[in-house]
C-alpha cells in the first residue's frame, strides 16, 4: 500500500477508471453477443437492429479510450461481414 498522499489518490482514481472501463467493455461485448445470437437463430431483422446497437457500443468504447480505433474498426467489419453473409 502506498504511504504518500498522491499515491493513495492515484490508487483510488485507477480503481474508479478500471470499473468504468470494465463496464464499457462489458456493454459492447454483450451487444456483440446478442447480435451473434440473433444471427444464430436466423433472425435477420433482429440482427440488423442489433448490428446498429453493437456498432454504437463499439464506437462509444473507442471514443472513451477503452479500445483502440483499429480494434473498433476490425470488430465492426467482422460484424458487417457476418450480417452480409446472413442476408445473402
Amino acid at each position: 500500500m502506498p504511504n504518500i498522499k498522491s499515491a493513495i489518490k492515484r490508487v483510488s482514481v485507477i480503481e474508479k477508471k478500471t470499473l468504468r472501463n470494465n463496464m464499457i467493455k462489458s456493454e459492447y461485448k454483450t451487444a456483440i453477443r446478442r447480435f451473434e445470437e440473433a444471427l444464430a437463430s436466423n433472425n435477420v431483422e433482429e440482427a440488423t437492429k442489433l448490428f446498429s446497437v453493437a456498432t454504437k457500443k463499439i464506437d462509444q468504447a473507442c471514443t472513451k479510450g477503452v479500445i483502440v480505433k483499429n480494434t473498433a474498426a476490425r470488430k465492426k467489419s467482422n460484424l458487417a461481414k457476418k450480417l452480409n453473409a446472413a442476408n445473402a
